[in-house]
């Protein structure tokens, strides 16, 4: 397996930064997010119906640019797991994670032995196509993984330091809007019960040793959540900085006076 730069850095208490991709799976998206100054893009399956060979096919041109291919897949399911990483994923994102015995689970899916149940495949997209000692790539694949839990639920608050506990996973992710739906306070991330579900997250990887991460779609919301100790971010996705820059350009024409 080839080195996760962002697993490296993350596990010397450094920041790794990066964006989503929901809505264009083109073979220049990752190249143009990493020309950007992205160290990782998370192709989100969760929300966009996107397959197995989608992945395939974005796995495949974005592990030819200079950052780190990651997916979100749709849930704790073994081949829901594997599959993104035979075909090429460096780190999988988990939603909805609400106990130690899921992460577990989680590990025991993304990880070969002796750390977990993961079914072998060798030369092939995960590898490179490349031969060698298959003891010597179960051993780097899974050093190399970035396991990522989503927190975004009131049972997942609770559970957090079991599941920061849980050896393998190496990000707390909270979902912000799920989490304050599930508190039943949507979308109020200034509210106290929010507030509080954040910091016992915090509290959690720092106790851990694991990475807390998040998402966000502002600059001047993210440098508060970095000053927080957030150390892995998403910042924002394809189809909200495309709309976005969009917007302000043809506001910015429509202002214009006529001559």
């Amino acid at each position: 397996m080839r080195e996760n730069r962002v697993k490296r850095a993350l596990q010397a208490g450094e920041r790794s930064l990066g964006t989503m991709v929901f809505e264009f799976p083109s073979t220049g998206i990752a190249r143009i997010a990493a020309e950007a100054g992205a160290e990782f893009a998370i192709f989100d399956m969760e929300h966009t119906g996107w397959s197995i060979e989608t992945i395939r096919g974005l796995m495949a041109t974005s592990r030819a640019a200079d950052l780190v291919p990651m997916v979100r897949v749709p849930a704790t399911e073994y081949t829901l797991i594997a599959r993104p990483l035979d075909v090429g994923a460096m780190g999988l994102m988990v939603p909805m994670v609400e106990s130690a015995e899921q992460a577990r689970f989680i590990v025991d899916s993304a990880k070969y032995p002796p750390m977990g149940k993961r079914g072998a495949a060798f030369g092939v997209a995960h590898d490179d196509y490349s031969g060698g000692d298959i003891i010597e790539k179960m051993a780097s694949a899974n050093d190399e993984i970035l396991l990522i839990a989503q927190i975004e639920t009131g049972a997942g608050v609770e559970n957090a330091d079991a599941i920061a506990a849980v050896d393998g996973i190496d990000v707390l992710w909270i979902g912000h809007f799920d989490l304050t739906n599930s508190l039943g306070i949507p979308g109020q991330f200034s509210h106290p019960t929010y507030l509080e579900a954040v910091d016992r997250v915090l509290a959690a990887c720092e106790a851990y040793g694991k990475t807390p991460g998040i998402m966000t779609g502002a600059v001047a919301d993210g440098q508060a959540q970095l000053q927080q100790g957030f150390r892995a971010m998403a910042y924002s996705g394809d189809l909200w900085l495309y709309q976005l820059a969009l917007r302000q350009g043809l506001d910015a024409l429509r202002a214009t006076p006529n001559a």
